[in-house]
Parts: structure tokens; sequence; C-alpha cells
């Protein structure tokens, strides 16, 4: 690698954290521009302009390794998790608790993450890792018992959004198997399926329709914090895997906590300010990993967006290209140690 590139953990910890920021904000506006809507109707704004903002943002073609036909069944169940069943009972719960109980909940979608990257991936999970999955469920644990002391209803909405956790999850575990494919296809791709679900089910359960300022404000706030927050975690997943751009992204929560409190939201109690410093502690002891051993490559051979000073791709061109690009390429047989993290090419077992 270059010393003028940055390593993959930076790369990936900064893209993560620009995703986190931009999914975190959006929750509070959510919560103030969806009153008075059907779920169906407000995931289906949001979702109709992350396909909007994709349109926009696109890279050149032989720059990135574009979906095919085999991801049908990928995507449908990114959509259906993260563009349907996610949106659908965030919107639902965030009118029956406070805005900044629910944006702490949504933490929990690092924790239903990096357990699905361990079971289907075989990311690696070591003792620190254990520690801050436990650290993360407890805090919510400790939120839902702040909420139930408030009344059914703010319980019920928690509820609902560490359902939309768990959609979530799933639908990150899905885009770890498309982290090497153009991230704006895959975007166009979900938000188009997820807004056409949602605005069919909201026509069927005759929701009402919002004003025009609303409309374009979850539209906005679709582009911004659907949109482009899930192009980079798509790019932070390319470099250091599922687990760990989950355990970046969970900041979004304390974002979105300050954004409600900055929106006027005051309410607050020593259980919800324990159950965020559980979930936070649980978000430090995840990124102060280390691992580093010696491993083996095996002969691959495969497509995705790369370039030539990252220590895995040495082949040549002639002319050589500058700057990241993509075609099929072959991997040699390699041992060698260095620190590295669950990306495209260190998906061994342990």
């Amino acid at each position: 690698m270059t010393h003028g590139s940055l390593s993959p953990v930076l790369k990936g910890g900064l893209l993560a954290l620009l995703a986190a920021t931009l999914f975190g904000l959006s929750t509070p506006f959510v919560q103030r521009w969806g009153q008075g809507l059907g779920p169906f109707t407000t995931a289906a704004l949001l979702y109709g302009g992350a396909s909007l903002v994709s349109l926009f943002v696109r890279r050149p073609r032989e720059r990135e390794a574009p979906l095919r036909l085999g991801d049908t069944g990928r995507l449908l169940g990114m959509a259906l998790s993260g563009a349907v069943i996610g949106p659908v009972a965030l919107a639902w719960g965030l009118q029956r608790t406070s805005g900044t109980s629910a944006s702490l909940m949504l933490t929990l979608e690092a924790f239903f993450t990096a357990v699905l990257a361990w079971r289907l991936y075989g990311e690696t999970v070591d003792k620190r890792v254990v520690l801050a999955m436990a650290s993360l469920l407890a805090g919510g644990v400790v939120l839902a018992f702040e909420q139930g002391l408030q009344g059914h209803a703010q319980l019920f909405g928690l509820v609902a959004v560490m359902v939309a956790t768990a959609a979530w999850g799933v639908d990150n575990s899905l885009s770890r198997g498309l982290a090497d494919r153009d991230p704006g296809q895959v975007v166009l791709s979900k938000s188009c399926l997820g807004a056409v679900a949602t605005f069919t089910l909201a026509w069927a359960f005759g929701e009402p329709l919002p004003g025009g300022w609303v409309a374009c404000g979850l539209v906005g706030i679709g582009a911004s914090g659907y949109g482009l927050s899930l192009r980079f975690y798509l790019l932070a997943q390319r470099s250091f895997g599922a687990a760990r751009t989950g355990s970046v992204f969970a900041f979004a929560p304390f974002i979105g906590a300050l954004g409600a409190w900055g929106l006027g939201e005051r309410g607050g109690s020593l259980l919800l300010v324990l159950g965020g410093a559980l979930m936070l502690a649980g978000i430090a002891l995840h990124l102060l990993e280390s691992h580093e051993h010696e491993h083996a490559h095996e002969p691959t051979e495969h497509e995705h967006a790369h370039t030539h000073d990252d220590g895995h791709h040495d082949h040549h061109h002639e002319p050589m290209p500058q700057g990241a690009h993509s075609h099929r390429h072959v991997h040699a047989a390699q041992v060698h140690a260095h620190p590295h993290v669950p990306d495209l090419h260190h998906g061994h077992t342990h």
C-alpha cells in the first residue's frame, strides 16, 4: 500500500461515519414531518427520494462492476427488509415514542448486523466483539424498560423501532454480498423496488396524501438519509466488512438523538442516559478491535472496483490505468501477515 492512500480501516470507518451522519440526522426530521401520515406513505416518499438521488450520483461504467441477473433474489430481499419492513416499522414507531429514545434504540442495528455477519459470512468475532454486542443489547433492554415505565404506547413504539433495526440488520447482511457491485445500481434498484411496493400499499390502505411541502421534505430526507447514506454504507462494507461497518454506523442514533434535542425535545431520564452509555461503550469496544495474523489467500477470479496500490492487486495492464477501475481479474495463491478486516479479500475462517 502506498503512503498516500488511506488504510482500509480508516477509509471504511470514514465512509461508515458519513453514512451514519446522514441517516442519523434524518430520524428526527422523519418523526416531525411524518406526523399524520401513514407509515407506508412515509416510507414511499423516503425511498422515492433515494431513487432520485441515485440517478444523478453515478460512476463511469468502467469503474464499477455491474449488477447481474443472479443478484435479483438478494436485491428483492434487501428491498423487502430494508425498504419496506424497516422504514414502515420506523415510521410507525416514531409516531408512538420519543425521538431521542427511538434514535438510541436504532443502535441495535449494529448488534443484529454483527450477529448475522458472524453466522452467515464467518466474520471474526472475538471476546471483545462479543462484549461489545452484549453491551449494545443491554443498552437496548434498558431503553425498552425506560419507555415501558412511561406507558404502553411508548413501549409499543420502541418495539416497532426494534423491528426496524432487525430488518435493517438483515438488509445489511444481504447487501454485503453486493459490496463489489456498482453502488449506484444497487441503491437505484433497491430504492425503486421499495418505493413501488410502499406506494402500492399506501394506496391499498387508503392512507392520506401529504401536502406539497411535507412531500418535498420527506423526498429530500430520503435522498440524503437513505440514498446517499446507503451508497456510502455499501462502499464502507467493501473496505472492512459488514460487522465493522455496522458498528461505526451505530453512531447514527447518537447523531439522531442530538438532532432531536436540537429540534426542541428535552425529555430524558437517568435510564435513558444509562442505555445510551451502554450502547456507546459497545461501539467503542467494537472499533478498538485489532486483528493480525498469518493467513492464506486461495486462488480467486472475480470482478470489482480496485486500484493497484492496496497490496492485493499486482496484475498488469497495458497501459496501466490510473485510479479505481473494474474488470475481471485473477488473484494467485498467497500467504502473508498484516493487519486486516473481513473485506472482499479476507473472508477466511478462524
